[in-house]
């Protein structure tokens, strides 16, 4: 299903706060990451505690969007697929062998 215009802000505004520099920003990075590839970044939910309200439920509109995906997350966010390790890189979030 193609996503709303609610869906896109959110999808948006999480990856703006995954680039910024906080404890919440990783998580953030950590999410977006687990919806691009959750094979290689797992996500652990119970991270979503440490966040702020307006971004947790930032986070549960993305997840519906990406319930059955119209497409990937970073086509969404027009990212090429080699931005995401980027992010990862960043914040030192490893990849799962």
């Amino acid at each position: 299903m193609k996503p709303t215009e609610k869906q896109l802000a959110a999808l948006n505004r999480l990856w703006e706060i995954a680039n910024k520099d906080s404890g919440q920003c990783k998580i953030v990075a950590k999410f977006l990451l687990g919806l691009y590839n959750g094979g290689t970044y797992p996500f652990d939910l119970t991270d979503f505690r440490m966040l702020d309200t307006s971004i947790f439920i930032d986070c549960l509109t993305v997840l519906q969007m990406d319930f059955q995906p119209y497409k990937e997350v970073h086509e969404l966010l027009n990212k090429t697929s080699g931005e995401f390790p980027d992010l990862a890189m960043q914040w030192g979030i490893e990849e799962k062998a």
